[in-house]
């Protein structure tokens, strides 16, 4: 039989045995309680944000826990310390973001980002900004990718 995968998504540090993750992994036959506590565990870091966990159980019914970083979005968020983002984005501002906070998000999530260094991956988190409705230092993302791209922030953003 082959290693079984469950996915969800759930609040770091507050699992517990009930809906999303108990329908999920009670059909397996493995222990719900130690689960539980291994994904407590190994999410604390990420209290009040949501993140991806699998849940990897093999034919003995030995399981794994692999933790995944947040989204994106929910990085901002606890960046700027706001709840979420403009109901109109490009309308209304939720909140402003600079560009060192940019580079600090682009580093907690640059192994699964598409980018090849730290400029890109801030232009990636400058990028999702847009349908937040958050301006980047001050002024619309797009404007703020285009000013990396002419070099304007290069003493920030070298590596």
């Amino acid at each position: 039989m082959a290693d079984q995968v469950v996915e969800v998504l759930l609040e770091g540090g507050t699992a517990t045995p009930g809906p999303p993750l108990g329908p999920a992994i009670g059909p397996l036959g493995i222990n719900m309680m130690q689960v539980v506590e291994e994904i407590n565990k190994k999410t604390a870091d990420f209290k009040g944000m949501k993140v991806p966990v699998k849940v990897i159980v093999d034919s003995k019914k030995n399981f794994t826990i692999e933790v995944g970083t947040p989204p994106t979005t929910a990085l901002i968020m606890q960046e700027l310390n706001i709840d979420k983002g403009a109901h109109e984005p490009g309308a209304e501002v939720a909140a402003d973001l600079s560009v060192e906070q940019a580079l600090k998000v682009a580093r907690m999530k640059f192994d699964s980002l598409l980018a090849n260094d730290y400029k890109h991956a801030a232009k990636e988190i400058m990028g999702t900004c847009v349908s937040m409705g958050i301006t980047v230092d001050g002024k619309d993302p797009r404007d703020a990718q285009k000013a990396v791209d002419a070099g304007e922030y290069d003493d920030i953003l070298v590596e």
